[in-house]
């Protein structure tokens, strides 16, 4: 293969400074937080960084730009990048955005444009020059840019997503007041929900009266955020079976099971509200279900607390739900951490309570409990049962901010 050539001489960029309003981009915008949580965050990531051997990493996904930059990009098909030396912080976005990336990053910006191929790799190497080992995000970097990014900077690239994501775990006190008023405006969209549920209702017009009542309120209460991502999944009947399966157009029934799920997005950060309902009193079996996972649930919320594995809460869960002669239903892990994440892009894979992390609980981090039961359909109870509530773990103990009501005794909506 023949190898990629790169003339810096030739690439259009604009360069945007921090030091002063931009006549063409206007002034800077509120970011989500203070810049002394940004420099924590740069702090940290430059001492991984010197740790490691790496001159400078760049970070191309939506959560690691948005973590140290606060800007949250639109990728549509184009690349975007975090660039972070030891002196410096330069988001690299595309010229379609004109100024608004440079007003919601922290630090500088340097806009590429789409004129001439390969303008967005030698943007990177104007900022960084060549040589020497250089950061990069391996498990979102695909095998295409990853060659390109290493012929262009003529570097060493080592992996800088781990040691990121281990800094991501452990939430700032502005991190976990974000994340509490996530929490509050999901039950506030679920409230507005479980208000919408009626006979004969479609599950899109129910989740739009949560989702609606969600973005209203992130607009009122942190006017400065964009208002983007908030979303809801509302499943009725067999559609509950998957805790991800899309909005439809179906009806609701009596007799139905139902499965709410609020996700408010403030600033990239995610929470997430998860209940079971039915509309009308459940069979048999639906509430005998029902009721195992209430009690996992409650289960999983008391094993939560510092010093506790994550590996060891799913052992704990697992042995009831297999006393139950449930366990074959379980679907997935029972719980994960918050933060810079969604649907559409982050994860912090190193706290989820999967039977194969063995990370250690400690102050400052934040997951769920959101155990689910899956019955096929055609055997008695089938359907999809979940509750999910979000645990703060600080120095006085594991807090649950979700305050929505769960089980039968709150959910069962009257036909």
């Amino acid at each position: 293969m023949s190898a990629i050539k790169f003339d810096t001489t030739q690439f259009n960029s604009t360069r945007m400074v921090s030091s002063h309003a931009n006549s063409a981009a206007g002034e800077k915008a509120p970011l989500p937080f203070s810049h002394a949580e940004y420099e924590r965050r740069l702090a940290g990531l430059r001492e991984d960084m010197a740790a490691a051997g790496q001159r400078a990493c760049v970070f191309t996904s939506m959560h690691g730009v948005a973590y140290y930059s606060g800007f949250l990009y639109c990728s549509f098909g184009r690349p975007y990048a975090c660039v972070v030396t030891q002196d410096a912080c330069t988001t690299v976005s595309a010229g379609i955005d004109a100024g608004q990336p440079w007003r919601r990053s922290f630090g500088d910006n340097i806009t590429y444009t789409d004129w001439q191929r390969d303008n967005f790799e030698a943007t990177i190497r104007h900022l960084i020059g060549t040589g020497g080992t250089v950061g990069v995000e391996r498990d979102h970097l695909t095998l295409a840019m990853h060659d390109r990014l290493a012929t262009a900077l003529d570097a060493t690239l080592t992996d800088c997503a781990q040691a990121s994501m281990t800094q991501r775990m452990i939430k700032s006190a502005e991190e976990i007041a974000l994340i509490r008023e996530g929490a509050r405006i999901a039950d506030h969209g679920g409230e507005a929900i479980r208000d919408a549920i009626r006979v004969g209702t479609r599950e899109i017009d129910v989740a739009m009266a949560g989702r609606d009542a969600m973005e209203l309120e992130i607009a009122r209460s942190h006017p400065d955020s964009e208002i983007r991502d908030s979303w809801v999944w509302f499943q009725s009947g067999i559609n509950t079976d998957g805790a991800h399966n899309p909005v439809t157009t179906r009806a609701l029934k009596a007799g139905d099971i139902l499965s709410l799920n609020t996700f408010p997005m403030i600033s990239a950060y995610y929470t997430a509200l998860e209940r079971t309902l039915f509309i009308g009193e459940p069979d048999t079996e639906s509430l005998r279900i029902w009721r195992a996972n209430v009690a996992a649930h409650e289960l999983g919320l008391s094993l939560i607390k510092e010093g506790a594995t994550c590996s060891g809460i799913c052992d704990e869960i697992n042995r009831f739900f297999a006393s139950e002669n449930l366990l074959q239903y379980r679907s997935f892990g029972y719980g994960h951490s918050f933060g810079v994440l969604s649907h559409y892009y982050g994860r912090e894979a190193g706290l989820e309570l999967r039977e194969d992390i063995d990370t250690v609980l400690k102050p400052g981090m934040v997951v769920s409990m959101e155990p689910m039961l899956t019955i096929p359909q055609g055997m008695a109870g089938e359907g999809g049962y979940r509750e999910h509530d979000i645990v703060v773990i600080d120095e006085n103990g594991a807090h649950n901010i979700t305050g929505f009501p769960y089980g039968p005794e709150s959910n069962v909506i009257s036909a």
